[in-house]
């Protein structure tokens, strides 16, 4: 197995309310190689976004966390925003979700693209200038397009134009939260094509952030279903496509379908016992609202959080 580029252990985000502290996210772990895409999947609420910023380091004051990141074996948030600085869009950079609000609507977009190499000395001057054109034009854009302002832009263009502006200085990995948000399914599929192409092209690894699970095999090879701050399943895309073992990603992939999974999240302020999924979920047994389902290994390379793992065997349906 190759060397891991980013790993997640055990990583765990609160959120300070007045009433007390949230838990947002739940112990996640992830391994992460060069030029592999993994995708994170699951409703609203569930810990995606939360567990990207808190890789980048952008979690806002009220938040605290524990665990570690690691890029290349170096935890990255050791020394909090000292240590994550110096590896925050150089190695990991985000492509955040509504590419309108990535951008200011006064600057050209050129030299918004511009700006993370001034400001972490990649390039400037001139050899700044040509990047641009050069990131413009492997996201799809004319150079001269680099002139223009966000409101001149249409919503994909928009979204391949933030692409090239996290492309900017370089990085080894990806995050994407939720790319695709209000773009059509034709500007949709062009987008997703977009960062498999750059994953296979430049060796990127990818996260891919989105509540579609039958989207994410135009990226990802592996995904993380995850269902109240915690991880219910991972497993290769085709795993969990033949041979889920959550019902929570049997729900997902029929949520894809145009089939409605019933009740709704929970308050992560108000979590019932047990498994989190058991208020929603039909094969619901006694234990599994009393006991919280540990992630255990099924078999290489496929976990699942469900105390009847093993009787899920055959398919999605």
């Amino acid at each position: 197995m190759s060397t891991p580029l980013l790993e997640v252990r055990d990583l765990h985000v609160w959120f300070g309310l007045r009433k007390g502290r949230v838990h947002a996210l739940r112990g996640l772990d992830l391994t992460l190689t060069a030029g592999e895409g993994l995708g994170l999947v699951g409703e609203s609420g569930c810990g995606k976004t939360t567990a990207i910023l808190a890789m980048m380091g952008l979690l806002p004051p009220t938040a605290t966390l524990s665990g570690e990141v690691l890029f290349n074996g170096e935890n990255i948030l050791a020394k909090g925003e000292v240590s994550v600085r110096r590896h925050r869009w150089t190695d990991l950079a985000m492509v955040f979700q509504g590419a309108m609000n990535a951008f200011s609507p006064v600057a050209t977009i050129g030299d918004q693209i511009a700006e993370p190499m001034r400001l972490y000395g990649v390039a400037d001057g001139k050899a700044a200038t040509r990047r641009v054109h050069e990131l413009l034009e492997l996201v799809g854009i004319h150079p001269d397009r680099a002139r223009r302002y966000p409101h001149e832009f249409s919503g994909g263009m928009r979204q391949r134009a933030a692409i090239a502006m996290a492309l900017a200085c370089g990085p080894k990995v990806l995050l994407a939260d939720e790319p695709t948000t209000a773009l059509d399914v034709i500007v949709q599929a062009q987008v997703l094509d977009l960062l498999d192409r750059l994953r296979a092209e430049l060796g990127l690894a990818v996260v891919l952030v989105t509540h579609d699970l039958p989207v994410v095999g135009r990226v990802c090879g592996r995904a993380a279903v995850m269902y109240a701050g915690r991880v219910a399943e991972s497993a290769p895309i085709g795993d969990l496509h033949r041979d889920s073992r959550h019902p929570y990603s049997r729900a997902l992939f029929a949520a894809g379908e145009g089939h409605f999974i019933p009740g709704t999240p929970p308050r992560l302020d108000e979590e019932p016992p047990g498994c989190s999924f058991a208020p929603r979920c039909s094969l619901t047994e006694d234990r599994c609202r009393t006991e919280t389902p540990p992630l255990l290994s099924l078999s290489s390379g496929h976990d699942s959080a469900c105390h009847l793992a093993a009787s899920l065997s055959g398919g999605t349906a």
